[in-house]
């Protein structure tokens, strides 16, 4: 019987926190919204207090000696007349969802409020048919000397033959390690205990995952158990599962529920077995269905190592160490990164594998990717690091090899021309997904195994979590990992696939500086040399360099600074920069190691532009328009032009991110450029511009204002004033995360009262934008509560978080020009926080940001330097380019 597409369902429809690979069973509302079992026990609902009432009502006649009842409930009195409680008419309707597969099938109840139970390994998974013959699907033992086995999940009578395996195989100590997120509940079935999952209703054949991360896979398997224990009671102590989902033949089967006995969880298959093996143990260690682990299961994974005195290097090497055996669902996916990471303690704890490097059979594909090679060039022994990892990936291949992984992502995604839409999604976003995930899985192995070089020795002094956080450029790196848009064709304009923006629809001029000085947002800081505006064409540069020069300024040496890291190119006078159709309002940042990078990229631009001689269309502030160029030009060839009328100018492209902290080599490239400048003409003035002369432009003013302080003085700095406004704690910045920083830095409130000082001096330049850093941080985030959707919701979370972050970052570089100045910045900023400021816990703290005086910060994902220091958009750019 084939699977009809309808479902229909009924009783409380409370979504639990977890998702599934595609959408969801539905259901509708019957009962009173309470949340399901794992919600309601973790919120204090009382939800819980209802169904340990609900175990009270199927009484055995003979217990009861008699019933009173009341206006309340009744009171049932027990023979013995020891116990007395009452019985309330909501339990036997119980507010928990019923649902059903299809018409032709029956109605019952669903866990979690919308999930089936399905048996959870089927018969085909078993690739390598070891069920029978040792206990569990897909059971192996790795190439090589390591006692190293994967398997595929076993029944509790399964994993007691798995033990006999291995006492046979002659192990006398072994650690099991399950890599399951998602909840495994286990049915008596005869004399066995027989493993299934949840699944949703449109993928019976996908385990639930990323679940609720304040919920362990124990707490919601304990909380299924006590829900089927409750369905049981209210269905004559049945309950309904499936174990044929292809066909649905006899389906759907019922099982027999008298008590919690009758159900397992997987701890509890796991651990009674070793009771009778005492060098035994069990570790519960989830890894995602696709990507790379958290740290902190990393970090989970390296304190089963410590709890292990075997497998520490100074063990008594005359006891042989002991087996790792990972399991997940069928053996293969999360299994083999277990045994991946299995491999590579073995090769740190024994030396290399003896095995034959023929047995090996290494992956024939060599993953030229940038971030790899940029990886090994930094770390120490980076090419010995990526060996061993190879090595280890190449002896736990027989099922599955990440490498290849990999590279037929990739190649999947390359074999896509046109892209087209699967379910409203992006087929090339889909695939460009799955590469960049199997190659974060395989770079943070390398990661990992450098961890290792460094902290086995030494018997793990910090955590992965804490070894990331003082090698902080790894984020960095990581955050680059898909390039793609360096390779994007030049001809992605003429071809009609992105069109030209005019600044003049991206700027609004709201300083109203473009009559004057033909260039929106045009700024002076009040006494100094620092000016800042929007992005210039060739006429506006030669206004402003005139008005620079004359006789009441009279600025011989001049240094401009571009921060844009977009392309921009000057066509027929006006300035553009290319866009996606749909997204004009998206920029489409370029992720460069060297900004010639860009001026390479825009000179192939323009070349192409010009050869095409043809109507392009152009989106100008008053309408969509074709225009024919005849003349073009990148924003160097611009300055080259004016550098021949004044030759006090120097012109220099600085990428920085739009909203972001500047990252660390930003500010060293910022401050050797004014150093360099300043020792020629201590009397240089300083140029920025971004595409709208607010945000990055204000934010490389306020660290040249910084900068020319420690240089040439500081103004006297009065003391805070006491204000009565709503948020002036916070509009001064004195938010409990930046005030930690503060007390870790020396001399930390004095180097934040001068930072404020310079945000305020910038700020006065450009009252009309509304716009001050400390003043952006609050108001960004308390706009969250009225956000329109989700996703909005999320954005301002992020900006919020990014602005937070720039303004720690300014205070950390004025304390730096304190430090520092006595050896004349010799070392770099970036040096300073990896050598200096990360041993101070700096980044420990950065990778905890948030508003922990309004919320959680580990509530989202955003206050780790991981996902918050990638690059994000607020619309989706199609990939143009090919992933280098």
């Amino acid at each position: 019987m084939q699977k009809p597409k309808d479902v229909t369902t009924r009783g409380t429809a409370v979504r639990p926190t977890v998702q599934i690979m595609g959408t969801s069973a539905s259901a509708t509302s019957q009962a009173a919204p309470f949340a399901p079992t794992h919600q309601a026990d973790h919120q204090g609902n009382g939800m819980a207090e209802h169904r340990r009432s609900l175990q009270s009502v199927n009484i055995h006649n003979s217990k009861a000696k008699s019933i009173i009842t009341n206006k309340v409930a009744p009171v049932v009195i027990t023979n013995n007349c020891r116990e007395e409680f009452q019985i309330h008419d909501k339990i036997q309707s119980a507010n928990y969802s019923t649902g059903r597969i299809s018409d032709l099938l029956p109605e019952h109840y669903l866990v979690l409020g919308e999930f089936f139970m399905v048996q959870d390994v089927y018969n085909r998974a078993d690739v390598l048919n070891t069920t029978k013959s040792h206990g569990a699907p897909n059971f192996r033992k790795v190439k090589g000397k390591y006692p190293l086995f994967g398997m595929g999940q076993p029944s509790l009578n399964g994993f007691k033959q798995v033990l006999q395996r291995l006492q046979i195989d002659g192990c006398e100590e072994a650690i099991f390690i399950c890599v399951r997120e998602e909840p495994v509940v286990f049915f008596r079935s005869g004399g066995d205990f027989i493993p299934y999952t949840p699944r949703g209703r449109e993928n019976l054949h996908e385990n639930l995952h990323d679940l609720d991360r304040e919920l362990s896979a124990e707490q919601i398997e304990l909380s299924i158990r006590k829900e089927l224990c409750d369905f049981a009671k209210l269905s004559e102590n049945k309950f309904y599962v499936y174990n044929d989902i292809e066909h649905f033949k006899d389906e759907p089967q019922q099982v027999q529920i008298l008590s919690e006995e009758d159900i397992h969880v997987t701890e509890e298959v796991y651990r009674r077995p070793l009771f009778s093996q005492p060098q035994h143990r069990y570790y519960r260690l989830p890894l995602p269905m696709e990507g790379a682990p958290l740290e902190e299961t990393f970090d989970a994974f390296v304190n089963i190592l410590r709890l292990t005195p075997n497998l520490f290097l100074m063990r008594d090497s005359s006891r042989p160490p002991p087996a790792l055996l990972f399991s997940c669902q069928v053996g293969v996916g999360r299994t083999n990164l277990g045994l991946i990471l299995g491999a590579i303690v073995f090769h740190h704890l024994q030396g290399a594998a003896e095995s034959p490097r023929q047995e090996m059979q290494k992956s024939e594909h060599k993953l030229d990717f940038q971030v790899i090679e940029l990886l090994i060039s930094r770390l120490p022994k980076g090419q010995q690091v990526l060996d061993e990892v190879d090595d280890a990936i190449a002896m736990c291949s027989d099922m599955h090899n990440i490498k290849d992984a990999v590279f037929e992502n990739k190649l999947k995604l390359e074999g896509i021309g046109e892209d087209y839409q699967i379910q409203g999604n992006s087929t090339k976003g889909y695939f460009l997904q799955r590469t960049l995930q199997s190659l974060e899985r395989y770079v943070y192995l390398l990661v990992f195994n450098a961890y290792l070089h460094e902290q086995y020795p030494q018997a793990f002094p910090q955590s992965f979590s804490q070894w990331l956080c003082m090698n902080a450029w790894i984020y960095r790196l990581l955050a680059c990992m898909d390039s793609s848009e360096l390779s994007t064709p030049a001809s992605l304009i003429t071809d009609g696939i992105r069109v030209l923006v005019s600044s003049q629809f991206l700027a609004t001029d709201l300083l109203s500086t473009a009559k004057e000085m033909k260039v929106a947002n045009f700024r002076r800081v009040s006494k100094m040399a620092l000016y800042g505006m929007a992005q210039p064409n060739s006429e506006a540069v030669a206004v402003v360099m005139s008005y620079l020069t004359d006789q009441r300024r009279g600025h011989s040496t001049i240094l401009w600074l571009n921060l844009q890291e977009e392309l921009v190119l000057e066509a027929n006078g006006q300035m553009f920069t290319p866009r996606e159709p749909g997204s004009l309002e998206q920029p489409i940042p370029v992720c460069v190691q060297h900004p010639q990078k860009l001026q390479e990229m825009e000179l192939a631009l323009k070349q192409d532009i010009l050869r095409c001689e043809k109507w392009l269309e152009v989106i100008t502030e008053q309408d969509k328009q074709m225009r024919m160029f005849k003349t073009c030009q990148t924003i160097e060839e611009l300055f080259v032009h004016q550098k021949s009328v004044h030759p006090g100018l120097s012109y220099q492209r600085i990428p920085l991110s739009d909203f972001c902290a500047p990252k660390e080599e930003v500010f060293d490239q910022l401050l050797e450029a004014m150093k360099s400048s300043l020792a020629e003409d201590p009397n240089c003035a300083f140029i920025f511009n971004c595409h709208d002369g607010k945000d990055r432009t204000t934010a490389a003013m306020v660290i040249a204002t910084l900068t020319l302080w420690h240089i040439n003085g500081f103004p006297e700095c009065e003391e805070d004033e006491i204000v009565s406004v709503p948020d002036a704690k916070y509009t001064k910045g004195e938010f409990e995360v930046v005030m930690q920083v503060v007390r870790v830095l020396p001399d930390g409130h004095r180097v934040k009262r001068e930072v404020d000082v310079a945000l305020d001096v910038v700020s006065e330049t450009m009252t009309p934008m509304h716009y001050h850093l400390r003043e952006v941080i609050i108001s960004t985030y308390r706009q969250i509560k009225k956000a329109k959707s989700e996703a909005d919701a999320q954005c301002l979370r992020l900006r919020s978080l990014q602005y937070l972050e720039r303004y720690i970052y300014l205070i950390l570089f004025n304390c730096y020009l304190h430090l520092e100045k006595k050896d004349s910045w010799r070392r770099s900023f970036s040096q300073w926080m990896y050598q200096v400021a990360a041993r101070a816990g700096v980044y420990a703290i950065l990778n905890h940001l948030g508003f922990s005086e309004f919320e959680n910060p580990d509530d989202s994902l955003m206050a780790r330097l991981r996902f918050r220091w990638l690059p994000h958009s607020v619309q989706f750019i199609p990939m143009r380019g090919q992933l280098i």
